[in-house]
């Protein structure tokens, strides 16, 4: 394990996260915590000991949705710190809107954050001790926590219509108006609020405020909501419970009872900080919780270009067809993003290399593509494929090898499937033949040749890749002036990696699959699904630019050892670019592959 405490330990680069964690761990902030070895109130962890981990950090998302990139850099962020300083990294579900979440969400996160490579077990007292944990498993004590808050006197029922809240809630320049419910005593308060805890009121009927300020220049402060009714059946609790606090009330409470030490979140959230810590110090104070409580610290999210990560808007493009499922490989998901090709590895590259900042940027797509071909440079195997198929017929072929079994003769051919093994290793080797038919793309035949192009032409000559140097002879069209057919010779003795191979001087060697054994494959081309770099920004219809040709499905043909593919397995399909055999569709006979990148951004070659 890296731990940034460890001189001898690989550097990481630094950022404001580090420098506070760096502060803490030299002060002692958090040096007197203690951990009992399961989340709990401040009873429950006195009796626990010191606690062996040197920070607590968390990856809480809402399972509302499938996680995508943007959730990669929380998981990569939260997980890594936590590995890094000797911590432990909970896996925390903040599941306290029971009309949005499912139990799908819930194995969908937790499957994507073990393929970017995390875990949430960790040693303690010997054991192997899971940090899986569920908002939802705290209800008991957010509702008490909720009821000291009330006896305190710092917590109110309030019976105003939403509209009615929302008026007398002021704004940046008006200081709110105090909820005529608001001088209620504590009992008047404690006994309405467990009639909404009883199923006693109507959905909307009344709230639980924390009762602050309502003339705070933070709005936030002005009596927040903590509690609401909502008659919902909960994937975890089903129907124990008919009011649900609210994210801002219970967010702080589970970092809490969980022993957090930096509760790291995206910037939206700054502004609620002074309520994460109001609410915090109040639960010590009153004796609920442990002390040193939590610290919240915000970085800026991850913007995109190119991509939309509102988890509303990814759902609404699926519910309305606009893509084949949460897992299109166009999506920016996580599922989407694997099922396309990145590996986690390039996830983790990417997330490094664009760092931790306070201020929000936009990153260009290209630096996800840039991490991916990183990655596989040297560990994607080469294939050869043919994406707009002609045939080529060597038209001398039973000639040259009228030994050898003439017009019928496979000449075996062999290429290396990494070019640059690693240090002391020798690369695999990729079989293939070459016969008198093959496939080569259209575009490496020109009739009337443009200027300074060096591939098949009449009379030019170049070497099939891995095989023998040929001559174009000429070309055969249909009926429209469409070339159907590419004719040309075999220069005798000049196969590669034989005596005669330099023999004859040519300027391009071009890429082919043999008739013989070549192999029919689909091939998905996928590009951006969205025309503007900032689709959704500004409140734009990000639907307006969404990119009718992201997504092409068209017939190649690839060499045999691209056919023996795995699903999920990456390759190089040399000149083309970085492609996976999909990890659904693809099967033993029919090759379904995805492209990922091209071998630079924005052009196949």
């Amino acid at each position: 394990m890296t731990d940034a405490t460890d001189p001898t330990s690989p550097a990481k680069p630094s950022n404001f996260l580090r420098g506070i964690i760096d502060r803490d761990l030299e002060q002692g902030t958090y040096a007197s915590r203690r951990w009992a070895g399961s989340p709990g109130d401040a009873a429950h962890h006195a009796a626990g000991e010191p606690d062996p981990a040197k920070i607590r950090t968390r990856f809480p998302p809402e399972p509302n949705g499938y996680l995508h990139v943007g959730h990669a850099k929380s998981i990569c962020l939260n997980f890594g710190l936590a590995r890094d300083y000797g911590g432990v990294c909970h896996m925390r579900f903040d599941d306290t809107n029971p009309e949005k979440e499912e139990k799908e969400y819930v194995d969908a996160i937790l499957d994507a954050v073990k393929w970017l490579g995390f875990g949430w077990d960790a040693s303690f007292k010997g054991q192997t001790q899971s940090h899986l944990f569920y908002a939802s498993n705290y209800f008991d004590f957010m509702y008490r926590a909720a009821e000291a808050l009330v006896t305190a006197g710092l917590a109110y029922v309030d019976e105003q219509s939403p509209e009615e809240m929302r008026a007398n809630r002021g704004d940046f320049s008006t200081p709110g108006t105090d909820s005529p419910f608001r001088s209620r005593t504590p009992a008047e308060n404690l006994a309405r609020f467990r009639e909404m805890r009883d199923g006693k009121l109507a959905d909307g009927a009344a709230v639980l405020r924390a009762r602050i300020d309502m003339a705070s220049p933070n709005i936030n402060l002005r009596d927040p909501a903590i509690y609401r009714i909502r008659r919902a059946t909960h994937h975890n609790t089903g129907d124990a419970w008919c009011i649900y606090p609210m994210y801002t009330f219970a967010h702080p409470i589970e970092d809490a009872l969980e022993q957090i030490t930096h509760s790291i979140c995206t910037l939206e959230f700054e502004d609620q900080r002074p309520f994460y810590d109001w609410l915090l110090d109040r639960l010590a104070e009153l004796g609920l919780l442990a002390q040193p409580t939590p610290r919240q610290y915000e970085f800026a999210r991850l913007n995109l270009t190119y991509v939309i990560t509102s988890k509303r808007k990814l759902k609404q493009l699926v519910d309305e067809g606009v893509v084949s499922g949460w897992d299109d490989p166009r999506m920016p998901t996580i599922v989407g993003l694997r099922r396309r090709g990145y590996t986690p590895e390039a996830i983790q590259l990417f997330c490094e290399r664009i760092g931790v900042t306070k201020s929000d940027s936009w990153i260009d797509y290209s630096t996800l593509d840039i991490a991916l071909r990183d990655d596989l440079e040297n560990k994607a195997h080469r294939g050869m494929a043919v994406l707009d198929p002609v045939k080529l017929v060597l038209t001398n072929w039973a000639e040259v090898f009228a030994d050898q079994g003439g017009a019928s003769h496979l000449e075996p051919c062999a290429l290396p499937a990494l070019p640059h093994p690693a240090e002391g290793t020798e690369s695999p080797v990729r079989h293939l033949t070459l016969g008198k038919d093959v496939w080569i793309e259209r575009e490496d035949f020109e009739e009337v040749p443009p200027k300074g192009y060096k591939r098949l032409f009449p009379g030019n000559k170049v070497r099939l890749k891995g095989g023998y140097v040929i001559e174009c002879t000429g070309c055969t069209k249909d009926a429209d002036g469409r070339v159907t057919e590419v004719q040309a010779t075999v220069v005798p003795d000049t196969k590669s990696g034989t005596p005669g191979a330099d023999s004859v001087k040519v300027k391009a060697a071009i890429t082919w699959v043999g008739a013989a054994d070549g192999v029919e494959a689909e091939v998905r081309l996928y590009d951006r699904l969205f025309t503007d770099p900032q689709p959704d920004a500004g409140g734009k219809d990000f639907k307006a630019s969404l990119n009718p040709d992201s997504f092409k499905v068209i017939k190649a043909y690839v060499e045999p050892s691209l056919a023996q593919a795995r699903p999920d397995q990456k390759f190089q399909f040399e000149r083309f670019g970085y492609f996976v055999a999909d990890r659904h569709d693809h099967a033993a006979g029919q090759p379904v592959f995805n492209k990922i990148t091209g071998l630079k951004d924005g052009n196949w070659k």
